[in-house]
Parts: C-alpha cells; sequence; structure tokens
C-alpha cells in the first residue's frame, strides 16, 4: 500500500510544466492527467488526515485541561469516551478503505512527518 505522499507527490507532478525543448523554457500544463478512482481515492485519505490530525490535537489539549485540573470527573470521563469513540470510528472508516492511521500520515519533507508516530 502506497503513503499519502506518494499520491500527492504524483500530483504535484502531473501539474508541473512538461520541459521545453531545445534550451526553451517550459511550456504551462493544461491538463492534469488522473483517473477519477485514484482522486476520490486520495481525497478520502486527505480527509481521514484532517480528522486524525484534528483528533490528535484536541487529545493534546484535553489532557492539557486535564493536567491542569480544569475538568470534574464527569468531563473527564465524558472527554476520554469521546476521543476514544473517535478514535475507533476513524479506525473503523480506514480499515473499511483498505488503510492504517500509519497510511494517513503525509511526509513533510525536511520538517518531517505530519502526526507524530503513536506510542
Amino acid at each position: 500500500m502506497r503513503s499519502v505522499g506518494a499520491p500527492l507527490s504524483d500530483a504535484f507532478r502531473l501539474v508541473q510544466a512538461p520541459p521545453g525543448r531545445g534550451g526553451e523554457p517550459p511550456r504551462p500544463a493544461h491538463r492534469i492527467r488522473a483517473d477519477r478512482e485514484s482522486m476520490e481515492e486520495d481525497l478520502l485519505k486527505l480527509v481521514l488526515t484532517l480528522v486524525e490530525l484534528l483528533r490528535q490535537l484536541i487529545e493534546k489539549q484535553a489532557l492539557r485541561r486535564v493536567d491542569a485540573g480544569d475538568l470534574t470527573d464527569d468531563q473527564e470521563e465524558e472527554l476520554g469516551a469521546t476521543l476514544m469513540a473517535l478514535h475507533g470510528a476513524l479506525s473503523d472508516l480506514c480499515a473499511e478503505h483498505g488503510y492504517t492511521i500509519d497510511d494517513l500520515n503525509l511526509d513533510l519533507g525536511p520538517l518531517g512527518p505530519l502526526l507524530p508516530r503513536a506510542d
């Protein structure tokens, strides 16, 4: 299974201008060659990646609030259950489409991966 970064790299490669002939400047790209199925798959991966990123950010903020003592015990329980349910739903969606959560991680080159590795 290819990572999310590979299809995105392919998409950027497809929209780059083709090289010119004999030292001419590159001609502008007029068409993107992509079939509907791969575009839908890449869009699904992108949406799932954004959901996972938001889930991780919300989880970190929730942990900060728990550590600061801003939440009651009932609020902590509800927040924990909600985050676990969201993680489960996202895992189910990934499995339904043949992905794992690790497949959603984008390689940002020198910046490293978008999502931190799960411990």
